[in-house]
């Protein structure tokens, strides 16, 4: 098989997805047990009450932190995070008692406790998270486990109608709002209007279709936004549905990816990316810490503009800066309570170099891939992360807390503490069948750019200097490397990025670091059929 070919397969994994959605729901008709009526468990606190899911409620209110850290240390009810990876949400389960990983990839080689992973999986071509994760809860495997350690709640990195249905089925509560009401929010048109409607203003803009650059100069000019544009389609990673255009020939290569679509035409600006994540609970928006982004750099990512990680500290941007930040960040989930929205949410800001303004980009209703450093930060060890304010929400139990004081005190950069993480992404043409692939834990730097395997780790929280990092393995020996394919991530203490937005020396040292212990293959005419299905890499997975 040419190399080409296989290139084709792995990045077009759609063109076999009806196949492999048909594998799938033969597989659910044949292995999905009957469904799993919920065993009653036993409350948190002295007086027990009605139970849904599983869930019993309990009439005792918790106030202030200290109740709310032992409520969760106390659990009894199941809580599992199903997705691809543990990534995401990787150590709540030191925080939360009885909550476990249900995962399609094995990170850890089984050494992680509290990761479930079915024995039995065949590489499949997958074309979304959401299509992962209804993929698992359909497995008899999984079902058994869940049977086993009980009922209870769920959470999701992303999910959909028939996520919610499987979730159902085996006696699963979803800690979510609606699959539908996420959708409808994660369209970029829809989160422009509503913080217009906050007054959290986007960089200047409007919405349209053009099927020409005749007619996408025309709808810009009639905003007076001039000829260089940046245009990004209703869904999709950024990275992969943001454009940058100022003639017919950059039009002309992106055209199919925009035709039918309601596009976001935006004055293009000199922006310093950046991320906060926050809570809507029932007193109010909690927020968390101002990131910054890393995005487009070519040593991680293939995709211009893409994003390849965070950075967070108590020195990113100005104070007026993250001072505006967490003030609009508040008004956006006032906004998106109106909506029917509570839990959890990440807003992206766009700083203009020029102006100093902060221009909302984009919204993410859901967990993302900054979670992970919003939840390891000095403000979640001073009180809690920030995802077990989510959780209170969907755990059936009052609660009391004063959104204001924990929101002046997380915004004292005395309690933010430096750290970072990047997403490495395959960024050569090579493809490859790999034959080593580093192995999660902790990893350290030396001198020059070796790197060393320290020991097992199924975290970063003993992460203890800039000398140390902690590696979660992706793509593993077996499976193959191509351009754009997710390899790994990396999480450390200190800045990867310097004050202008470069990447620092000791950030490319990791990388050059990491990408030397993979050996592999090159795919050509002497592998032999048949060729094992395409990992599921074509895709945003975090």
């Amino acid at each position: 098989m040419r190399a080409d070919r296989l290139i084709r397969r792995l990045a077009f994994a759609g063109a076999i997805a009806g196949a492999v959605g048909y594998a799938v729901r033969r597989f659910r008709d044949d292995a999905r047990p009957a469904r799993v009526e919920p065993p009653m468990r036993p409350t948190w606190g002295p007086e027990p009450g009605p139970t849904t899911f599983g869930v019993a409620k309990t009439h005792t209110t918790l106030r202030g932190i200290a109740e709310i850290r032992r409520f969760f240390r106390t659990n009894e009810i199941p809580v599992y995070f199903v997705s691809a990876t543990p990534f995401n949400l990787l150590g709540i389960d030191r925080w939360v008692r009885n909550f476990r990983f249900i995962n399609y990839h094995d990170c850890f080689d089984g050494f992680h406790p509290h990761v479930f992973v079915p024995e039995e999986r065949e590489p499949r071509a997958f074309e979304s998270i959401e299509e992962i994760c209804n993929y698992l809860l359909a497995h008899k495997e999984v079902a058994d486990y869940v049977r086993e350690r009980g009922t209870g709640k769920a959470a999701f990195l992303m999910f959909d109608e028939e996520t919610e249905g499987l979730a159902k089925e085996l006696g699963l509560e979803v800690a979510f709002p609606p699959a539908a009401l996420r959708h409808r929010l994660d369209s970029k048109i829809v989160t422009t209007d509503l913080g217009n409607d906050a007054g959290v203003p986007s960089v200047p803009n409007i919405m349209g279709r053009a099927a020409s650059w005749t007619e996408l100069k025309a709808l810009a000019s009639s905003a007076g936004l001039g000829t260089d544009l940046v245009v990004q389609t209703p869904y999709g990673d950024s990275g992969q549905t943001t454009f940058f255009i100022k003639n017919s020939k950059e039009f002309n290569k992106v055209k199919k990816k925009m035709e039918g679509q309601e596009l976001k035409v935006m004055r293009r600006i000199e922006p310093r990316e950046t991320a906060i994540e926050g809570v809507i609970t029932r007193h109010g928006t909690l927020v968390g810490p101002l990131m910054a982004e890393l995005t487009g750099f070519s040593e991680l990512t293939p995709y211009g503009g893409g994003w390849c990680g965070n950075d967070v500290g108590p020195s990113v941007l100005s104070e007026k800066q993250r001072t505006l930040a967490r003030e609009r960040t508040i008004a956006m989930g006032e906004r998106l309570r109106r909506e029917g929205y509570r839990g959890y949410f990440e807003l992206d800001f766009l700083a203009d170099a020029m102006t100093g303004e902060m221009w909302l980009g984009e919204l993410n209703p859901r967990v993302t891939g900054a979670s992970s450093i919003t939840n390891v930060t000095a403000v979640a060890y001073g009180d809690m992360p920030l995802f077990l304010f989510h959780l209170l929400e969907f755990m059936d139990v009052d609660y009391d807390i004063d959104v204001q004081e924990l929101n002046e005190r997380w915004a004292q950069p005395a309690n933010i503490d430096a750290w970072s993480q990047f997403i490495l992404k395959q960024t050569e043409e090579d493809t490859e069948l790999l034959t080593a692939a580093p192995a999660s834990g902790i990893w350290r730097t030396g001198d020059g750019s070796e790197i060393r395997f320290e020991r097992r780790e199924t975290d970063w929280h003993t992460v203890a200097d800039e000398s140390e990092a902690f590696y979660l393995r992706i793509a593993a020996a077996g499976g193959y490397r191509y351009r754009g394919a997710d390899l790994g991530i990396l999480v450390t203490r200190g800045r990867l990025m310097t004050g202008e937005h470069e990447l620092t020396d000791r950030a490319r040292r990791w990388i050059e670091g990491i990408k030397a212990q993979f050996t592999g293959i090159p795919v050509g005419d002497q592998i032999l059929e048949p060729l094992p299905a395409p990992e599921p890499f074509g895709f945003k997975m975090l």
